[in-house]
């Protein structure tokens, strides 16, 4: 009874850890959204890309790199000429997959007709006559294609964007499942379901850059890497096999990598989630439910602790390929046993070593007849679930292109996707996507004519792009409506800016807003309790503004977008309510210098004594920034210096430096 309640308090707190089932659905579909929208065939994108890793599977832990998967649409990999006559070879550049020199798992790729792109070409060597391409060599070719600056990691271009990590693969695809991997699939007679297994075959493989260091060819050698089809069994999973898998990636972490050096960490996370790949289809356990969490933990421990006496840890798919042998062997192998035995010997205590955890077992402990409630409607209340759907939204909330005809081919995609069976959380991503095609349309759209246009075209540009971030507003956050008030700050129509700005403030101060986590609870359940989430996004929450670097939204920032885009931060967060008191100044100088003047002590009075509230500490950099620009257009330079010196001690998320030393030299003070 004792275990039953520790694994239900355990439960519990994996749950307010990691999230519960609806929060983790909410947390794919919304991902999933915006990649049906990007990677849409209409779109004839050359790449598709694809987010992996815990993220794509729904974590949501601390210090999770944001991994990401790229692969052109125009080539294919197939394993054998057979698989050609299914190819329009004038479309698809063929690779031909040849694996009898290779490691299980690996394999070295042929350009049979030695026809392919510029870039893969120059990541070709000539073996055996024929030209093969090195996986060494597209790694370098490709590393800093999508963020520069990136450096190696594995197969990925790996670095930093603003505060989160990220790793970049590019790799290849195949239409087809891999041979070597058939015996899986004669495996799968309890788990995965059927459909789920045909759903995997059918989507086939991908190869990622990196060779087997054992390999004969290690340079040249590709992984074959299965991460969509570990994405869909993630996705399979009950959610008390998904919170095992959650509390072995803590139990990594947290207890047996606690205080090594990266050099002396053997075991990763992919070794947690192939254990309870095979506890789970092994039937292990005959059932995962909150009551037996601690049972499953303990079957993929046992079975974690097999693998390191015996030296071999199997991959999921191809068995033969010993995850282990290249660095789990020998005096590595000893000591790493002794260590995770010494902890098997503790029994359950060992988890009294994770932070995230420990409370939570002795809870049930001071209290053994505690009753635990596991239901997850009175875990968490409506108000953080959508606290959480929202900041998603948000996360996930970017559009990269400024074409005006892509633009209009994702509205058009929005329109068909719509027409799906689509969750509500794939609906109210897509409906923030769609606003922002538009603010991004209408300011292209401004840009495009402004100087080259006949006073007719500005005419009926401007109406049209004036009715576009009208319409965005309908769709978006509450905070959006400052776009309508940016357009107008930039197409000189400071009372028409000024009177949105005013309907803007009276919104943001309504009581029931939504804001960086802060929300008075029963006034927002009060007025939005039980609306759809669509309808809680548009009339009750608020986020920070995103002033993308390609697009001139206030001519005053401009220094600030290229010292974010020189530090590879393409992206300026500004809190709404720095950037309201800032258009308000910039337009009220313009009609109403009174007005101007009691704006910009508003700002001040904002930024000196908020307590994180209406500024996030970590925008206080800008917030600092905007209100020195502004200190510094009415002539008080002493007061600017100061606000750009606070804004230099500063948090650096925005990578704004460059910018506010070069405006400390300018004041000439």
């Amino acid at each position: 009874m004792a275990v039953q309640n520790i694994s239900e308090s355990v439960y519990v707190g994996m749950c307010l850890k990691i999230g519960t089932p609806q929060q983790v659905a909410s947390r794919r579909d919304i991902v999933d959204s915006k990649e049906m929208l990007i990677n849409n065939e209409m779109l004839n994108n050359p790449i598709t890309v694809m987010l992996s890793g815990s993220l794509g599977e729904g974590f949501r832990l601390s210090g999770s790199d944001m991994d990401y998967m790229h692969w052109p649409n125009n080539h294919r990999v197939i394993w054998d000429f057979s698989q050609v006559h299914f190819y329009n070879t004038q479309e698809h550049t063929l690779i031909l997959c040849d694996s009898s020199e290779s490691p299980p798992g690996f394999t070295l790729l042929w350009l049979p007709l030695e026809e392919t792109s510029h870039m893969v070409m120059s990541a070709c060597v000539r073996m055996n006559g024929m030209l093969c391409i090195s996986s060494s060599m597209y790694r370098e070719v490709t590393c800093s294609l999508v963020f520069p600056g990136s450096s190696p990691h594995g197969p990925c271009g790996s670095g930093s964007y603003g505060s989160l990590e990220y790793d970049t693969a590019h790799c290849f695809i195949s239409d087809f499942w891999p041979p070597s991997a058939s015996s899986w699939i004669d495996r799968c007679h309890s788990w995965p379901p059927p459909h789920v297994v045909n759903d995997i075959i059918r989507n086939g493989c991908h190869f990622v850059a990196i060779g087997h260091k054992l390999g004969n060819h290690t340079g040249n050698e590709w992984r074959i890497s299965f991460s969509q089809a570990e994405y869909k069994l993630v996705c399979s999973m009950n959610h008390t096999q998904f919170l095992t898998y959650g509390l072995l990636k803590l139990f990594l972490k947290e207890i047996i990598n606690e205080g090594l050096r990266d050099e002396d960490k053997l075991l990763c996370s992919y070794h947690m989630k192939t254990t309870v790949f095979w506890a789970i289809q092994q039937n292990a356990l005959p059932r995962w439910c909150p009551q037996n969490l601690m049972d499953g933990f303990w079957v993929c421990f046992k079975l974690l602790l097999k693998w390191v006496y015996e030296g071999v840890c199997p991959n999921f798919f191809i068995p033969e390929n010993n995850m282990f042998l290249s660095n789990i062997y020998g005096e590595a192998q000893k000591t790493l046993f002794t260590r995770l035995y010494r902890l098997y010997e503790n029994g359950l205590a060992l988890l009294l070593h994770s932070p995230s955890i420990r409370s939570y077992i002795i809870n049930v402990l001071c209290n053994p007849r505690l009753v635990i409630c596991t239901d997850e409607h009175t875990l968490i209340s409506e108000v953080e679930v959508d606290e959480n759907i929202f900041d998603e939204v948000y996360a996930n909330d970017s559009i990269y292109t400024l074409d005006l005809h892509e633009c209009e081919k994702n509205l058009h995609m929005v329109e068909q996707l719509l027409g799906l069976p689509l969750t509500q959380y794939h609906i109210v991503m897509l409906q923030k996507l769609t606003a922002t095609i538009l603010q991004r349309t209408a300011f292209t759209l401004h840009s495009m004519y402004t100087n080259t246009g006949s006073n007719k075209q500005l005419y009926i540009v401007d109406k049209v792009a004036c009715r576009f971030v009208k319409l965005a507003a309908k769709f978006g956050f509450v905070s959006d409506m400052l776009y309508i008030a940016m357009y107008y700050y930039k197409s000189f129509r400071y009372r028409d800016a000024l009177s949105v700005i005013d309907t803007i403030k009276v919104k943001l101060a309504q009581p029931y807003l939504m804001y960086d986590s802060h929300v008075d609870r029963e006034r927002y359940t009060e007025a939005v309790g039980s609306q759809s989430l669509s309808t809680k996004m548009r009339q009750a929450v608020a986020q920070n503004i995103k002033i993308v670097d390609e697009i001139f939204y206030i001519n005053a920032l401009i220094p600030e977008q290229q010292s974010s885009k020189q530090n590879n931060v393409f992206i300026l967060f500004i809190p709404p309510h720095v950037l309201l008191y800032m258009l308000e100044f910039l337009c009220s100088r313009h009609v109403d210098t009174m007005r101007a003047q009691r704006t910009l002590d508003d700002l001040q009075v904002l930024v000196h004594h908020d307590q994180g509230q209406l500024v996030p500490v970590h925008l206080r950099d800008i917030s600092w920034e905007i209100l020195g620009i502004c200190q510094q257009i009415t002539g008080n330079l002493q007061a600017a210096l100061y606000s750009y010196q606070q804004s230099l001690r500063q948090d650096p998320h925005n990578r704004i430096q460059t910018a506010t030393r070069q405006r400390i030299q300018d004041l000439h003070l």
